[in-house]
């Protein structure tokens, strides 16, 4: 069995024994436990669980989305990954509320509308400032003088590069003004990084953790983002860690978080990375030796 899977097969033990029931923005219920971590020395494999299979083609889309500094889930939706689809789908639902002359679409038509429909897409594909404007390009200003970038993911290769021993190494998702333009403000809020005897370790810090569907996901994305700011600074990976706030399994996750805790995990894979190119949002990826159990599928709340 490998330590990563045992951690979260222990977190799931953890929220079942220990947590107690909160409401939640969508309704559904929660069983929450708050303050948890998962460790993963990246010597040991990359980190992506064995004891379900993993949706390793959306995961890599998401990061990508990010890293462009994309906020519209065309880009997505191109690319088979359909995560934020409920999210941009619930804006235009509410529009239509209002709009008694627009006819509403069913969510397999707003996608497809996405896909085929530019000006659609630019309209209603829009998830207002949400990750990716966060780590590439706020705008700021002083007084009366031009608005300029900040390009949070640049700035923090160049810094690595310049200083390894800064503890000004993070990328701040967090925008408190903000917050209110984005669909959904950051779960996971900001992350550090740290250099110490040629290796580069990853510090990501999370408010909302959906232990069942998102946590896997979380786990194995700072991981290849570990990998890819590695190649940019030609430093060893080190440790990948997740600060874990309000660590919850919603009540319809119950019975197959269960299921996924009883399983016995495997070896962890290997990453092989080709034509990295951070800073627009690139690279090639093959993942090895990933020996999984079938997927377990759970409802997505939103």
């Amino acid at each position: 069995m490998n330590n990563l899977d045992l951690q979260y097969q222990q977190l799931l033990q953890d929220i079942t024994l220990e947590g107690k029931e909160k409401s939640d923005r969508t309704g559904t219920g929660t069983i929450s436990v708050f303050g948890k971590q998962i460790r993963h020395k990246m010597s040991e494999g990359f980190p992506l669980l064995t004891t379900k299979k993993m949706a390793i083609k959306s995961i890599m889309t998401e990061l990508k989305w990010f890293l462009k500094g994309d906020t519209n889930i065309k880009y997505l939706v191109d690319n088979g990954c359909n995560i934020w689809n409920g999210d941009a789908y619930k804006t235009y639902q509410r529009a239509c509320m209002y709009e008694l002359d627009r006819d509403e679409l069913t969510m397999e038509e707003f996608v497809e509308k996405i896909k085929t429909d530019e000006l659609f897409a630019r309209t209603w594909g829009e998830l207002g400032p949400v990750y990716g404007k966060q780590w590439r390009r706020i705008t700021k200003r002083h007084g009366s003088g031009p608005t300029y970038i900040v390009d949070q993911i640049k700035n923090l290769i160049e810094l690595i590069k310049e200083n390894p021993n800064s503890r000004r190494l993070m990328v701040s998702s967090w925008n408190p003004a903000e917050l209110e333009q984005m669909v959904l403000p950051p779960c996971h809020y900001g992350f550090q990084c740290y250099v110490q005897d040629g290796e580069l370790s990853l510090i990501w810090n999370q408010r909302s953790v959906d232990t069942f569907l998102g946590l896997p996901f979380n786990i194995a994305s700072y991981g290849m983002l570990l990998l890819l700011l590695c190649k940019e600074t030609n430093l060893k990976p080190g440790e990948l860690i997740g600060n874990l706030g309000d660590t919850h399994l919603y009540k319809n996750h119950l019975q197959q978080a269960e299921e996924q805790r009883m399983r016995t995990s495997f070896q962890l894979p290997t990453v092989k990375l080709s034509n990295v190119d951070i800073l627009n949002g690139e690279f090639d990826y093959e993942i090895d030796g990933y020996q999984s159990h079938p997927t377990i599928k759970a409802p997505l709340s939103n």
